[in-house]
């Protein structure tokens, strides 16, 4: 289930729960909401950026274990081995 991310309207009438945003982990298929769950003003969702990093699962450990190569691109035509 996606988390979502949503802020006040109107700041000046607004909770400090919805004041400075909230996040709601809601099912993929369910419409945005529109209302503040504690104070009831109205609320917006906001578009945030997705959490993309360096994975957690080990895949250069392993790949690196199991003799691949990686390389990284340094300009063109060039690249430097890590492992």
């Amino acid at each position: 289930m996606p988390i979502r991310e949503y802020i006040a309207v109107n700041r000046k009438k607004s909770c400090k729960h919805c004041k400075d945003g909230f996040e709601q982990i809601e099912p993929i298929n369910t419409l945005a909401n529109s209302i503040c769950p504690q104070c009831g003003n109205r609320v917006k969702r906001q578009i945030s950026a997705p959490s993309v990093g360096a994975s957690q699962t080990g895949l250069d450990d392993r790949a690196k274990s199991a003799g691949f190569t990686k390389l990284k691109k340094l300009g063109s035509g060039e690249y430097e081995k890590q492992y």
